[in-house]
């Protein structure tokens, strides 16, 4: 994956964070991905359970906002640095993502780590 790609995807990611739609969350996702909400957590396993997952704790579109770069990428993986800021409550974020790819661009595993700014 060249940074392109990887920025095409994050792209195609923020267009599902703001949506919710359960098709766009599936096609950024392999059949079999992980998806790890933190370093130890346990993955959601597979498109379904990412899809169901997801919109169990969807945020709403209006209430953030963010920002990103690809830090770095290869044949089969990019890293991504965000910042994300919510209104309500007002709090804000640095994420890491590590975002491994499938032979056709989709996300076979996903990783985010996030730590809130001290108030």
């Amino acid at each position: 994956m060249n940074q392109e790609t990887v920025k095409m995807w994050v792209e195609h990611y923020i267009t599902a964070w703001k949506t919710n739609a359960p098709e766009d969350i599936a096609r950024l996702f392999s059949e079999d991905a992980l998806y790890y909400t933190g370093p130890f957590a346990k993955p959601w396993r597979g498109q379904k359970k990412i899809v169901k997952a997801w919109l169990a704790r969807k945020d709403e579109p209006q209430d953030w906002k963010f920002r990103y770069e690809v830090v770095t990428s290869d044949d089969a993986c990019g890293v991504v640095r965000g910042w994300t800021k919510y209104k309500k409550p007002a709090r804000e974020y640095s994420n890491l993502w590590v975002i491994r790819f499938d032979d056709a661009g989709r996300c076979r595993e996903f990783t985010e780590w996030w730590i809130q700014r001290p108030k």
